[in-house]
This record gives structure tokens, sequence and C-alpha cells, in this order.
């Protein structure tokens, strides 16, 4: 528990362009944000710079909780370690041979190169078959070769990966074993350890990635502690895992395939608890940041997981991660012409450093910024939010964009300036249709929830695209992910192959499992020493007709685990997934799914809300272009709007994180928690 001297909560996300801090007073229920610019390559140091402005002393500090972007971004450049792997003879290559995918569905060229290369990836003589019988014992004396000549090579982390070892790990075990008795350092991953699960692609690809996350992810968070020991924090340091839960330092550093996509999950995690306490169960959300926007689905108040999940082609992480689909589309997306005349958002960024051409930083190409700067949707005179800069140049930005679209596509610069906008919408809206109405969801019945430092600038262009009837900018959209740090439980999960009928399943050998692997987990969660208002557990059976290829997830009770029971809630999934069941086929059960949630304390969002009773005045109004006109907006503070409080667009609500720029023909209102609803005029 905190002490009066160790009160605070401090949520940080570390983001491309910002890190951002949301900080919750647990004795005074006050909160509060913080933006300061990110340092990249240096995360680290922006990390510390901000916890140095959310308190006088790190002293104060009970509980930091951090939403990392090291791990991905360390797997999308390629800067992990040089690991090693020891695999059965025979099976080196299961790596590159992946799924027999290609990066390019056409074409007679395409290439792709594994994270391990194939001279490092060496193999012994043993074999389990699918049934866990042992046909050939591991060969102990040519596992230590290998280790010895992968590290000669200048390996500093390895995976060890048996084939079947998910039906009996004895061999791979022992392999273990002796690997770690001669690794210098503690990066050895066995595959069992982090997937024992049936396929072995994906169990090879997520250990692999583990492994040769461990010395980036670890030394990370490992300096990242010291530094905190440095200024006085003496709480705990927990990290956000990609399927929305927290885990402590020590299993981050184990395990650090699990922070793929972390700072996302956070934001998810906010958004839907958001959502529900606005009465708006179904919600799609839209993290819009100086480089990608991540969108997600919210149905029901819970989120969508999904696995496997590739961070990019070929790297495939089989563990439960919260849905989202991203694609670079930011602030800071830079606009281009192609060679064939059409007008391109994206994917390259210009970061925070130089950042869009407004920063007046030496970028001269045009970005989503420097579009809503030069149409007014942004003002060029407001300090941008972390103390980066105290104003932006309008006109470098409309310089930019007349040079590099406006003069190509024979536009006048604000005619370029919203074709920018417009085909960054368009692939946002193609995004939102992915997780929407390519898996089955009407988003009509959908409110859309920006979030992030430029979400709230194109919620009605979005609302209007994808159909969305009502809109919701939450309190403090610029840092929602850092505020889904502090709410996000506590979870570990934990799986295992059965790879049985559901005739044959062992009802006394599946309750053992369970209760093995919820110990397991319980110890998990005992070890990380933070305290829980409460435990549930999640079990889940991925399941499937004889014959198919594809699983379906089954949710059980513990009650219900009996083979009627199991029937049952197999047939509803099914029915639920695909509109029927195949009566008569027999049934398969291939994976056990057990996740633990520590539920940590939470707050009351009405501690967002605001205090104020009276309508402020408008600070002025601001010139806006839209739909080629130009349109006089009511700039109002956002923070400043007391409940209840309707703004009709054109307008213009300002706060440290963000703008939310309110169209005509749309009013918003502020919710008894802050939020701002948004919906079309009658």
């Amino acid at each position: 528990m905190a002490t009066t001297q160790q009160s605070l909560v401090v949520g940080v996300d570390v983001g491309g362009t910002f890190t951002d801090l949301f900080v919750l007073d647990e004795h005074t229920g006050e909160a509060r944000v913080i933006k300061v610019p990110s340092t990249r390559g240096e995360e680290a140091r922006g990390f510390m710079n901000g916890i140095g402005r959310a308190a006088e002393g790190a002293g104060a500090i009970a509980t930091i909780v951090h939403g990392t972007t090291v791990g991905t971004n360390a797997l999308l450049e390629r800067k992990v370690a040089r690991t090693g792997i020891i695999t059965t003879a025979g099976f080196r290559d299961v790596l590159e041979m992946r799924r027999r995918d290609r990066p390019q569905t056409w074409g007679l060229r395409g290439g792709y190169e594994p994270v391990v290369p194939r001279d490092l990836r060496l193999e012994v003589d043993e074999r389990v078959l699918a049934d866990g019988a042992i046909h050939t014992e591991v060969n102990l004396d040519q596992v230590e070769a290998a280790a010895r000549e992968l590290l000669a090579r200048g390996c500093e982390a390895v995976c060890v990966f048996f084939v079947n070892a998910y039906a009996n790990p004895a061999n791979e075990a022992r392999a273990v074993a002796r690997v770690r008795e001669i690794w210098p350092n503690g990066h050895v991953t066995a595959a069992t350890e982090v997937l024992p699960e049936i396929r072995e692609f994906e169990r090879c690809s997520t250990a692999t990635l583990n492994a040769a996350l461990q010395p980036v992810v670890g030394s990370y968070l490992t300096r990242l502690q010291q530094d905190l020991r440095g200024h006085g924090f003496a709480g705990e340091l927990l990290v956000v895992q990609s399927n929305g839960g927290v885990m402590s330092r020590e299993t981050a550093c184990d395990v650090p395939v699990r922070t793929a996509l972390s700072g996302p999950a956070a934001g998810v995690i906010a958004c839907a608890a958001i959502a529900r306490a606005a009465g708006l169960p179904d919600v799609v959300t839209g993290d819009m940041g100086g480089t990608s926007f991540d969108v997600s689905l919210v149905a029901g108040g819970e989120v969508s997981l999904a696995a496997p999940t590739a961070i990019e082609f070929g790297m495939v992480v089989r563990a439960p991660m919260i849905q989202i689909e991203t694609i670079g589309a930011g602030g800071g997306s830079i606009a281009s012409v192609d060679a064939g005349g059409l007008l391109q958002v994206g994917p390259e960024s210009a970061g925070s450093n130089p950042g869009p051409a407004c920063y007046g930083r030496g970028n001269t190409r045009p970005t989503v910024t420097d579009a809503n700067v030069l149409l007014g949707r942004i003002a060029a005179d407001r300090p941008l939010g972390g103390g980066l800069l105290a104003r932006m140049d309008g006109e470098r930005a409309r310089a930019a964009i007349d040079e590099h679209v406006g003069r190509p596509l024979g536009l006048d610069p604000q005619a370029a300036a919203e074709a920018i906008l417009t085909v960054a919408n368009a692939k946002m809206a193609g995004a939102i249709r992915v997780v929407s109405i390519e898996r089955g969801h009407d988003p009509r019945k959908f409110a859309y929830m920006p979030f992030g430092g430029g979400g709230a600038l194109h919620v009605c262009a979005l609302m209007r695209e994808v159909g969305c009837l009502q809109g919701i900018v939450p309190r403090f959209p610029g840092v929602t992910s850092a505020l889904g740090c502090v709410m996000a439980d506590m979870r570990h999960d934990s799986v295992q192959t059965l790879n049985t009928t559901l005739a044959d399943l062992d009802e006394a050998d599946l309750t053992r499992r369970v209760e093995a692997l919820a110990d397991s987990c319980q110890q998990r969660l005992d070890s990380a020493g933070v305290a829980f208002e409460g435990v549930r557990e999640r079990i889940e059976l991925d399941m499937l007709y004889a014959g198919q290829s594809h699983t379906v997830n089954v949710p059980v009770e513990r009650q219900a685990l009996t083979r009627a029971g199991i029937a049952a809630a197999f047939e509803t999934a099914y029915r639920r997934a695909y509109g029927r069941s195949l009566d008569g086929m027999p049934v398969r059960v291939l994976n056990l799914r057990y996740a633990r949630i520590g539920m940590r304390p939470k707050f009351d969002l009405a501690v967002l809300a605001p205090v104020g009773g009276a309508m402020p005045a408008p600070l002025g109004a601001q010139a806006v272009y839209h739909a080629g006109q130009w349109w006089d907006a009511a700039r109002y503070e956002r923070l400043a709007l007391p409940v209840d409080a309707e703004v009709a667009g054109p307008a213009i609500l300002e706060q440290p994180d963000t703008t939310i720029w309110i169209e005509p023909g749309f009013i918003g209102r502020v919710d008894r928690l802050g939020n701002l609803l948004i919906r079309r005029q009658p």
C-alpha cells in the first residue's frame, strides 16, 4: 500500500513524438497530465524528464506503470540482439519457411530476411513424436558444442526450440539446462517456456523474437530501474503487456515479446473503461499520434484479443494481444506526389525531430500537421504540448504544401492542404473498416472514440467517412495511453496444448491442468508485490470440428469443465462466429488457455470531470478552411466547458494535449465525466 509520502501512481507512455504521463494522487483523488518530448533512441531520458515534472522527488511515487514501444521499435527496425537457435535436426529452416507465404502475393521476385540468419541456426540430434513419446534422446554434447559455437560467433542470446516439445518438454528442458550452465548471461529462451503450444512455426517465431528482445528490453528496463532508484524511487515499476494487462519489470525482462504493442494496448484499455462509464459499450478507437494511427474495436465493453499477430511480415508473435490495426498516418506523416501523379500520405514520418515543416527545424516537406495549421484547425500561435516549441510557423507550412503538393497537382495551397487531409482521412477510415466491417460489425452501431494528440482533429471527418452516428472525445485524449497504464489490471496468460477429441477428453486431467496454470499465474501475480482488490480468471479452449484447420475461441466457466458443458459452450461460440453449427461432426479440443487477472484499485473517472458551472465566453473567432470555403469558427478552452455545455460547429476546442475540430453540421456536448459527445445536428 502507498504511504502518505508515496501517494502518486504515474502512468507513462513513450510515443514516437511525445512521452505522456498521467499522474494520480490516490489520497486526494487529484489527477493531472504531463507531456514532454520523446528522445528517440534514448527513451529512458525522455521518461526521466517526465518523472522529474511529475513529482518534486521520485520518492513520492508509489507505482509507475510504463507502456513501452522499445520492443516493437527494435523488431521493426531490426535492432535486436545477435541471436542463435539450437533446434532439432532437420528443422533449422522452420523460421524461414514460415507458412509458405510471401510478402507480396503477386510478382516474380520477393525477399525475406529472418531475424536469425541460417548460419546461426544449429541442429542437434533429438526427436519427440507428436504423441509425446521420446523417439531420440537429446544429445547434450551436441547441445553444448552448438552453444559454444554460437558464443564464438558473437551471439548474445539463444533460443532452444525442439519440434513437438509442446507434447513432451523433457528433451528441450534438459538441453536448456545444459545451455544455461555455460551461457554467460541470462538470455536463454526455451520455446516451451514462452509458448508450449502446437504449430512449430508460431512457437519458433515467438520464442526466437523473445530471445532477440531479451537483451534490448532487459537492458532498457534495468537501466530505467537504476535511474529511478538513483532519484529516490522505492515503489514498483510495472510494464503494460500487449493483452492490456500489466506485469512486473522482472517478468517483462523474462518475456519481453509480451510488450509488443504495449503502448497502444494501454490506450484501448482506457477507452473501454471510459466508454463503459459513459454508457457507450460499443466503440471503435483511433489512436492518432505523430507517426501512426492505431485502430481497435471494443464490443460490449470488452476489448478484442487476437493471436497470432504479425509485427511485420514473417515476425509472428502468438500471444494474447489486443487486436490493433496500425497504419502510417500520424500528424507527422509526410505528403508527396508520386511519379504517377497521385497524392500519397505516409508511411514516412517527420517524427518529433525535425518534425513538421511548421516546427521550423529543417524539414521542408509537408505533413498532416502542416495541413491542419494552414487550414486554421490548429492555431499557429499556440504553444505545442510539452514545451516542444512556443509557436508554429504557418508560412513554412504553406511553402512546403505549395511546393510539394500544390504546384505538382495544380492546386492552390488551401485546396492542396485539404487534399492531404482527405487522403489521410480515407486511409484512417480504411483501417476502421478492417476492424469493424471485415470482422462482421456494423460501424453505424459503434461510437468513434479518437485519442492521441491528433485524433480529435479528424473526429467529425471519420464519423462521416464510416457512418458512425456518435463520437466521444475523452477528457484528456492526448494522454489516454498513459491513463490506461494507471487503469490496467495485472494479467498473466498461459497456454497448453491438449490436441484430443472432445469424446476422449479426460475431465479430471483437464481440471488438474487448470489448477496448475492457476497456481503458476498466481505466483507471477504474488511476485509483483502489488495489492489487488480481487482476482478473477478466464478459461478458454481452442476448438474445431474434425478436419478443420482454424479454431474457435470458446470461453468456459470452471464449473462447466465437463464434456457436456464444453460441447454446449463450443456450439454457442461456433454459432456466434459462423451462424450455424455442424451437427454430428466430431469435435476436437486443441489448446487450453488460462488468464489470471489481479484487479488493481480503480479510481472514479468523475475526478476528471469539470468543476465549473458557467459556460465560458469564447476565446475569439478563428478562420478555418473547410469544404472549399472559409468559416468563422468559435474558439473555446475545452477544459473550462462545464457539464452539459453544448458547442455547435464550426468550433475549435483547445487544451494542452490536443485540439478538437467540430465541423459545421456537428454539435458537441460535455457529459458528466467531462467527455465530449459529438453527433450530427438534426
